[in-house]
């Protein structure tokens, strides 16, 4: 099934700045084929559900090897059974709405 994801990983423990984590999940979900987007508060990836899942666990154990000894972390899903959607396609539906605005 596929699965639109939007993805907050805090690590604690680390300091303030969190950046280095953000872009080792980044590389997560890219080598996994997850087309990531960032944003200024997480990540919108998709992709299967289990290769979404298995790539944010890999994130997980990525980010305490780096030293964050608790991890939190706030996941969105959506997924569809009438057709297919991308991430894009999400956005180029609200950017049409607001050509007649």
């Amino acid at each position: 099934m596929k699965v639109i994801a939007d993805i907050c990983l805090i690590p604690m423990g680390v300091g303030v700045s969190v950046s280095e984590y953000v872009a080792v999940c980044q590389t997560i979900f890219t080598e996994a084929n997850l087309n990531p987007q960032l944003h200024g508060y997480g990540t919108n990836v998709e992709g299967e559900w289990d290769e979404v899942m298995t790539a944010l666990k890999r994130c997980h154990e990525k980010i305490h090897a780096m030293g964050s000894p608790r991890i939190s972390t706030s996941i969105r899903l959506g997924t569809r059974t009438d057709r297919e959607q991308t991430i894009a396609d999400k956005i180029d539906s609200v950017n049409s709405n607001l050509t007649g605005i």
